[in-house]
């Protein structure tokens, strides 16, 4: 996937390949050096700063979860966002080190910022067991701190978690698919102080703001569970008539920043369309549904703006006649404070806003930066024939984009494609950059997900101060950095435009197989997350 002549190609030379973690970062001119720990295989990686170098005075954190080969731990990578750089992995490697388990699937931060929580459902692997892991994220300082030390969580043997929740920095809430469960974990005893049963498969759940409700959405009993969280009580989601709620499949659910209403995405099946579902959370009753196409995966609920975005990666069928959609909802303005459609669009075809290419794009998540001028579409092309020379005509190939729109028109700005050099390939002398990456086989997306399978082969997040935004890349094994803010009129020696792709940040090393060029693989991203 990286080869490692390209990757040392405009890299520092000469810097051994294994040493001990120093834990700081030492500015050598215009490139930053970053030791990635990564358990017992350390790799030194030269970044060179952005065009626009960052202010001292904001710190911003994202953070990625990403997936190991089977057996072997998962790993979570913290991104500075004002240097453009790694600030602290977790142990990947060295299964004797306290790390996040096997098969991570999930994570959430406390609203205080001061630790992340990742589901991990490890028991889909024999002899595999399920944890809710933590760790203290690194914090500002003038020397990087790196990571706090993992803790763990033990959950019943065979829960399988798939999903961590929180609106408050006392409790997480953990979505238990194999065992049909929340269970609500203190996090100042770092243990579980509850659990309820729920139904068949939960696969995502929502707290309110206010801290009194959690909606959960079950995929395999199409159903949605209200509980109260003072002691996890159930509740019961009735239609307007009185009749229990069922939708096809609930993916996805988001709670409005007032508490007033939640969202809950079905994604429908062959015969029926997928449906944003609106619950009015003083009454637990179903007031609206709107039709979004089968195969609906994500919904992102923009605060700022009072915006729903729905994402639907599926081509066209007879029960989702749009083919792969962004749907764009106000969250209110409909009768009784529903949703109003504002507009839908269109990635079916094999153009704007998909990179121009052999086949449509598959929308796969969205992001919407906090001060509400754009939003970002994170998408992906399958050529069975790559047209990227580097990988080859004779290989199939998976080609990550990035769409970016306009707020308050919906209209497209542009469309970019994610691989920069290094760490990816490159013919400088013809201009010619690798687009596309090998397609791998634990990325692939299913029809229903299970904790056995990847939700995002692509998704996006954006940064608290609206200056970036990211995109991990399954099957590249890289989070892709965007630049968002045009700093040209404040440099008059050139800066770097709005909306820019400027650095891949590798993933850590997993444990799999060497490649071709003797080193290891990435490990696979497939999550992010945004941090203070």
């Amino acid at each position: 996937m990286l080869n490692s002549s390209q990757r040392d190609q405009n890299f520092l030379l000469g810097v051994p390949m294994s040493f001990r973690r120093v834990g700081r970062l030492t500015a050598i001119g215009v490139l930053t050096l970053v030791c990635l720990s990564c358990g017992e295989v350390y790799r030194p990686v030269v970044i060179p700063l952005s065009t626009t170098p960052p202010t001292p005075g904001g710190f911003h954190t994202v953070f990625s979860i990403s997936a190991n080969v089977p057996t072997y731990p998962g790993g979570a990578m913290q991104i500075d966002v004002t240097g453009d750089s790694i600030a602290g992995e977790t142990p990947t490697s060295d299964k004797s080190k306290p790390n996040l388990g096997d098969n991570p699937t999930h994570a959430a931060v406390l609203p205080n910022n001061s630790r992340v929580f990742v589901a991990s459902a490890g028991s889909v692997i024999p002899g595999g067991v399920d944890v809710l892991s933590s760790f203290a994220p690194a914090f500002q300082s003038t020397i990087a701190t790196g990571l706090g030390s993992v803790t763990t969580v033990s959950l019943p043997t065979g829960s399988q978690p798939v999903f961590v929740n929180t609106t408050q920095n006392n409790f997480v809430y953990v979505a238990n698919y194999n065992s049909n469960s929340v269970s609500a974990i203190s996090t100042v005893t770092n243990s579980i102080t509850n659990s309820a049963p729920v139904g068949t498969h939960p696969v995502a759940l929502a707290e309110t703001p206010n801290g009194l409700k959690l909606y959960v959405a079950n995929q395999g009993g199409n159903s949605v569970s209200s509980l109260n969280v003072a002691d996890l009580s159930p509740n019961s989601v009735n239609n307007a008539d009185g009749s229990p709620f069922s939708g096809i499949n609930p993916a996805w659910v988001v709670a409005r920043h007032d508490s007033q209403k939640v969202y809950v995405l079905t994604q429908g099946d062959a015969a029926t369309q997928g449906q944003v579902v609106t619950i009015d959370v003083a009454t637990d009753t179903v007031t609206s549904s709107l039709p979004v196409g089968a195969g609906a995966n994500f919904i992102f609920y923009d605060p700022h703006l009072n915006r729903l975005y729905v994402t639907n990666p599926n081509g066209v069928s007879s029960s989702n006649p749009l083919g792969g959609t962004l749907y764009v909802f106000s969250d209110t303005g409909g009768a009784n404070d529903t949703p109003v459609q504002l507009g839908t669009i269109t990635f079916a075809l094999a153009s704007a806003p998909c990179p121009a290419g052999p086949a449509a794009c598959s929308p796969n998540s969205v992001t919407a930066l906090p001060d509400g001028s754009r939003f970002y579409v994170a998408s992906y092309q399958i050529a069975a024939s790559c047209p990227d020379a580097f990988v080859g005509s004779s290989s199939a190939c998976v080609i990550p984009s990035l769409a970016v729109f306009d707020a308050r028109s919906l209209a497209l700005k542009t469309t970019m494609t994610l691989l920069t050099n290094p760490p990816f390939a490159a013919n400088l002398s013809t201009g010619q950059y690798q687009t596309a990456v090998p397609p791998v086989t634990a990325c692939m997306p299913a029809a229903l997900y299970s904790p056995s399978t990847t939700r995002f082969r692509v998704f996006t997040t954006a940064s608290a101060d609206s200056s970036r935004v990211y995109v991990s890349m399954c099957d590249a094994g890289a989070i892709a950095v965007i630049n968002t803010t045009n700093s040209n009129a404040n440099n008059p020696g050139g800066g770097t435009p709005s909306d820019t792709l400027i650095i891949d940040l590798p993933a850590a090393f997993s444990a799999g197989p060497a490649q071709p060029n003797g080193e290891p693989p990435n490990q696979n991203p497939i999550f992010l997350l945004m941090g203070q």
